[in-house]
């Protein structure tokens, strides 16, 4: 059984979603505080969690931090706090997806599933099909409708980030930082530029996209087509 660690320190909230998650068959582990999540991270051994950022005891972006100096597994950020400036450091402290306060269940199920194929795709290697668009990550080539597109490497290496967080929001400052390197994290100006020439190339219409999606403020997400 699928294993969901919920950080948060508001029973109602505690309640709803032990509910929730339940309903699709999770096993839910519930920490009221930093402290506790830090305990049940390690010893509950979880596929994924759930972290608010106003804990009691000490912010949620620390308790991020921590599980990041050990852990790969998947976590998304559940915050009232919605300032992009807030999100953006959750996201570069290590979490894979923020989604704010209030929050429809259907759209949190739908991020906990792509944050869980995000972690179960992080150690395969199979192609990611997106509707008319087939990525072979290993092989480094991407075709559309069958035949192969060029890409620049700058461009491939830029798809290939957005690709294996695949429904997750990926920082401006990561996509720089490991596409052009830590020299150039202030440089978005770059990622304007190459983000229209991926969807010029990959998408129906460039101008609407359908799986390169702008995170405004934030940075982008590559999007399935069951994240419509």
């Amino acid at each position: 059984m699928t294993t969901i660690l919920l950080v948060e320190d508001e029973p109602e909230i505690r309640r709803f979603l032990r509910s929730s998650l339940g309903a699709e068959g999770y096993r839910v582990v519930e920490s009221p505080n930093a402290r506790r999540g830090a305990v049940d991270a390690g010893t509950q051994k979880p596929d994924l969690a759930i972290v608010d950022l106003a804990l009691p005891d000490y912010d949620g972006r620390e308790l991020i931090r921590n599980i990041r100096q050990w852990s790969t597994m998947p976590i998304v950020v559940l915050s009232a706090r919605h300032q992009e400036r807030i999100k953006v450091e959750a996201l570069d402290a290590g979490a894979d997806d923020y989604i704010t306060k209030p929050f429809g269940v259907g759209e949190l199920l739908a991020r906990v599933r792509a944050a869980l194929r995000h972690g179960a795709r992080a150690s395969g290697t199979g192609p990611l099909v997106l509707g008319a668009l087939r990525i072979e990550l290993e092989k480094r080539r991407v075709l559309r409708d069958g035949k192969e597109v060029r890409l620049t490497p700058i461009e491939f290496r830029l798809l290939a980030l957005l690709a294996r967080h695949l429904g997750m929001v990926v920082t401006h400052r990561q996509l720089l930082a490991e596409v052009w390197g830590p020299s150039h994290v202030e440089q978005t100006h770059y990622l304007r530029i190459y983000m229209k020439q991926l969807r010029d190339k990959l998408e129906d219409d460039p101008m609407r996209p359908r799986y390169f999606v702008t995170e405004t403020g934030v940075g982008y997400r590559l999007v399935g087509d069951d994240e419509q």
